[in-house]
């Protein structure tokens, strides 16, 4: 039986981590087909971590197993956890990334990891989470390897607010992609359901927008000159339905990227303010 098997970590590429992870899985299922999904999250970043395995976890057969390697070291506040969601298994602290994932689908099981007992370890996603997940190709039970749990660590910061009294949706900065362009925390359901139609205004940083484009080569229309348009900004609901800020064919070695140019980073806030429009007024001819 193929167990595949994906690696998420901020480990970057240029030490030995990732291959003694993946020497490791070998060792013990020399069969497995590992995926890197990625090894270059920014240091201890949960939310992009969340943001990307929620993007990226459900191109995968059901039954794979996502080892995730991120702000993994075992603390009181920090615990190890595996679990089952959506037919995907995942090993990974409990550091609130989770809750991002599981927005939309309540897991079916969560353990939380107690082989620490015959494990002593500062490197955490080799000694413990490949034994895990090499249990769970296996076919092991999660009960086997940790005490079942209820509750898994929430991360409140991640989630967009709405505020009715001001017909405002207040987001934030969730990630930066390779491109420069900004993802928000705002999802394509949210606004529709927020907005009933309303024409409205996204505020970030020193720019508004009035316009969310469908694709991104909307904006240069259909007779535009391609090159006239490069690096011009615009708003759009991205392929995992979360409301973007961009530069049109951004090159962050020329051009630059939309974080950059409009000064915006990881955190900042985005507003999406909605007009209550006002019927005019009929005059009763007489």
């Amino acid at each position: 039986m193929i167990s595949f098997i994906t690696l998420t970590t901020d480990f970057g590429t240029k030490d030995h981590f990732v291959g003694a992870v993946k020497g490791a899985i070998y060792s013990e299922l020399e069969n497995a087909k590992i995926v890197d999904i990625t090894h270059e999250i920014s240091p201890f970043n949960i939310t992009e971590t969340a943001y990307i395995i929620k993007n990226s976890y459900k191109s995968f057969p059901d039954g794979t197993i996502h080892i995730i390697g991120v702000d993994s070291e075992l603390s009181e506040d920090n615990k190890h956890i595996a679990l089952e969601l959506d037919n995907h298994f995942f090993v990974c602290p409990d550091n609130g990334l989770i809750s991002m994932i599981a927005s939309e689908i309540n897991p079916t099981k969560i353990v939380e990891i107690n082989i620490h007992d015959r494990i002593e370890s500062s490197f955490p996603v080799l000694d413990v989470f490949v034994q895990v997940a090499c249990f769970i190709a296996r076919g092991g039970n999660l009960t086997v390897i940790g005490k079942e749990i209820k509750n898994y660590k929430k991360l409140i910061e991640i989630q967009p607010k709405v505020n009715q009294a001001q017909n405002q949706i207040i987001g934030g900065v969730i990630y930066i992609d390779n491109y420069g362009n900004i993802i928000t925390n705002i999802k394509e359901k949210m606004f529709n359901e927020v907005g009933k139609g309303r024409k409205f205004s996204i505020k970030a940083s020193r720019y508004s927008f009035e316009k969310i484009y469908s694709k991104y080569n909307e904006i240069k229309g259909i007779d535009s000159k391609e090159l006239s348009f490069d690096g011009s900004r615009l708003a759009i609901f991205n392929s995992a339905g979360y409301l973007e800020i961009a530069l049109y064919r951004s090159n962050l070695n020329t051009v630059g990227g939309a974080s950059t140019l409009l000064g915006l980073a990881y955190r900042d806030p985005i507003i999406i303010e909605f007009v209550n429009e006002v019927l005019p007024e009929f005059t009763t001819l007489s």
